[in-house]
């Protein structure tokens, strides 16, 4: 039998003397979970250290990433590629054991965390694609798609907003394999936590519809290993998922710090780590682990044995269900279907060859309706606004579930009844539709959560299996723009579906118009940010944001009609920006004098603007930029080819200014101040946002 209590205090050990030695940390709560951590992945976790990418592995998120010494530590004694060295540089540049635990950095850590409660967030994620994968793949004697979700938590994730905004719509989802472990220590930076957080957490979860147990003693393995058992069982028979009440000693070992404010941010001390060792009987040196502790953590042989046997029933199911099985291969890859291309270039010739005035939502829906029927991996969805988002397609009926917590197959489509306040849906395309026989729903309807959405999207997509994409209005982007951050710093193909992107919306006012957001999430490093001006951009912006594996992308789309733009190469679209139409284009034969930058649907103004000061000999070039990100990208001498040096450049778009400086413009046709409750009409001559005006501008730059 392994020593439970040797195990526990390999990580109490390393964790104080990780961050001792970094002078930098938070020795504490790992210190306090250690006996979680020997129950969960001693006698529970399924798991395979020499390769921790294996498909049916669990997935185990350290919500509370303070405490990433805890997880560090397990993963170096279970026996994944992080040797001892690596501890001994805990937040160090460039080492594999950073402050808070990174996707992709570390062998074995499935999310990034430290901004509290998106990791239980994410591990909702997580739950639900297993539980859709579950559906869509398992066959008869063949469950190939069989894991827990395993989360652990403190305080903190539990004060954030955004775990109720999660485990509320995990209750209502049925997640019986997600469980929750909560460190109820009871402390946090400004010391102990009763004078302002007095929540029943019990109770409040019971309200969620989710099974709790405890509070049970956190610091005892047998007795937390007891609980994650009935979890287990409990969420297989209800399909309802789980969370473990722990009560724990944060600094647990530490005879001066433990149950203190002094245990969870700072290092201990050399006196006081000197201490600690004899109160855990640890006689070993700093990064010292005796041999029998190793052998008790090592979990290589039986995680190779549990991956191979794995490996064969998906074997068998191969050869009973092979093309199941080659798109469930393709699907956790994150490939996608060989003929994306092709469907691709449909998608757009269809829109240019179409040429339709609509809104962008709405050209964001038609291409949607190509892709979604050729991608079965396409999850979509809208927190409570799809009938203005238009983020549902014919392929995509609403996820449901039934009254045993079972996904609903082939449920019908559902078409909302209104969009926003009231506001009149545009013609869905969906309309009568039906979903092919034995489909999911792949539509969520998430509910007034902008913050849970995304970073329920961060979870799906770092499972694997699903491309998530999910709608709000633009302005509400502030609501999610952590998570955005968190998907753009982890590299992950997210599409978040922002409509209502200016002060086009109209008579909501300015509460809703957004004016500084679409410069605000550009600043964000490593996320796309598309803003297409018709049907054929829409289109592209789709077609590149699925093809781009490494960042999250915002489609920022219209409420308002805009006119389609005729184009001379559709190619050059998917570099962020083209020249869209040149004197000549307006019967003008001489060489351009100025250059009108144009975005969205201020694109059609330029061109409106273009042919106005043609009448006056005046030649102007107008290039479209839907991204703006994608275009910095490209070469130099492509960049200087759509902005040739020497020109004036004129930039229009319904939002601030400042992004527009850098691009060597001498005026900005844009908005600065907040906006106006009036219909649109309305506001787009009081704002300036007229070719009439933009004409001005550009003839007042050439006068200069």
């Amino acid at each position: 039998m392994a020593n439970q209590a040797l195990m526990a205090n390999a990580i109490r050990a390393l964790a104080m003397d990780a961050v001792q030695t970094a002078n930098s940390g938070h020795p504490g709560a790992p210190m306090g979970m250690a006996d979680m951590a020997v129950a969960l992945w001693g006698e529970h976790l399924q798991f395979n250290p020499s390769n921790p990418h294996w498909a049916n592995r669990d997935r185990f998120i350290l919500s509370n990433g303070h405490a990433s010494m805890l997880q560090y530590a397990v993963l170096h004694l279970a026996g994944y590629d992080l040797p001892i060295e690596q501890l001994k540089h805990f937040r160090q540049l460039h080492s594999k054991t950073p402050g808070h635990p990174e996707v992709d950095v570390t062998p074995g850590v499935e999310t990034t965390t430290g901004p509290l409660g998106q990791g239980i967030a994410n591990a909702v994620g997580f739950a639900l694609a297993e539980k859709l994968l579950a559906s869509e793949f398992n066959r008869s004697g063949h469950d190939i798609v069989d894991h827990h979700t395993y989360v652990f938590l403190g305080d903190g994730c539990m004060m954030e907003g955004i775990s109720h905004e999660a485990c509320a719509i995990a209750g209502a989802w049925r997640l019986g394999k997600l469980i929750a472990m909560y460190d109820d220590n009871g402390i946090s930076i400004d010391g102990q936590v009763k004078p302002w957080f007095i929540d029943n957490t019990a109770e409040r979860f019971k309200a969620y519809g989710w099974h709790v147990i405890g509070p049970i003693e956190g610091n005892d393995a047998n007795e937390v290993s007891k609980a994650i058992a009935e979890a287990k069982t409990h969420g297989a028979s209800a399909n309802q998922p789980t969370l473990i009440v722990c009560k724990t000693q944060i600094g647990k070992g530490s005879p001066n710090r433990a149950n203190t404010a002094k245990a969870h941010g700072e290092p201990l001390g050399a006196e006081e780590i000197k201490l600690t060792r004899e109160a855990l009987g640890w006689p070993y040196p700093a990064f010292e682990v005796p041999a029998e502790a190793y052998a008790d953590w090592d979990a290589k042989d039986r995680g190779a044995k549990e991956e191979a046997a794995w490996n064969e029933r998906f074997a068998a199911y191969s050869a009973a269900h092979p093309e199941l099985a080659a798109d469930f291969t393709r699907r956790m890859k994150g490939d996608l279907p060989a003929n994306f291309n092709q469907v691709a270039f449909d998608t757009v010739v269809s829109a240019d060859t179409k040429a339709e005035t609509v809104a962008s939502r709405k050209a964001s829906q038609i291409a949607l309706e190509f892709f979604t029927a050729a991608l079965p991996e396409m999850l979509g969805g809208s927190a409570d606004l799809t009938g203005s988002n238009l983020t549902n397609t014919k392929s995509t009926p609403a996820l449901r579930f039934d009254a045993n917590g079972d996904v609903v197959m082939t449920a019908p489509v559902e078409q909302p009844d209104q969009g926003a306040e009231d506001e009149p849906c545009p013609d869905s395309t969906t309309s009568g539709a039906e979903p092919a026989h034995g489909q999911i729903g792949r539509h969520i309807n998430y509910g007034v959560r902008e913050f849970g959405m995304a970073a329920i999207m961060n979870g799906v997509a770092l499972h694997g299996g699903y491309i998530p994409y999910g709608g709000t209005f633009l302005t509400f982007s502030d609501y999610s723009r952590n998570a955005i951050r968190m998907a753009a710093l982890m590299k992950r193909r997210i599409i978040h579906v922002f409509t209502h992107d200016s002060i086009g919306l109209g008579e909501d006012g300015p509460t809703h118009q957004s004016i500084e957001h679409a410069a605000s999430l550009r600043l964000i490093p490593n996320l796309d940010v598309w803003r297409p001006g018709d049907t054929a951009e829409t289109a592209v912006a789709w077609a590149v944001a699925l093809q781009t594996q490494g960042r999250p992308s915002a489609l920022l789309l219209s409420r308002q009609n805009l006119a389609y733009s005729a184009k001379k190469d559709l190619a050059d679209i998917s570099k962020g920006a083209y020249v869209l139409s040149e004197p000549a284009d307006v019967g003008l034969k001489k060489k351009a004098q100025a250059v009108l930058i144009a975005t969205g649907s201020e694109v059609q103004h330029a061109v409106a603007a273009q042919k106005l000061l043609a009448e006056q000999k005046i030649a102007v070039r107008v290039v479209s930029m839907p991204s703006t990100t994608v275009f910095d990208r490209q070469s130099t001498a492509y960049k200087k080819a759509v902005l040739p040096a020497g020109l004036p450049r004129i930039a229009v778009e319904m939002g601030v200014t400042g992004g527009w400086w850098k691009y060597g413009c001498a005026a900005v046709v844009g908005i600065d101040t907040f906006g106006e409750s009036a219909p649109a009409g309305a506001l787009f001559k009081h704002f300036g946002f007229t070719p009439d005006n933009v004409a001005d501008t550009v003839r007042a730059v050439l006068a200069k």
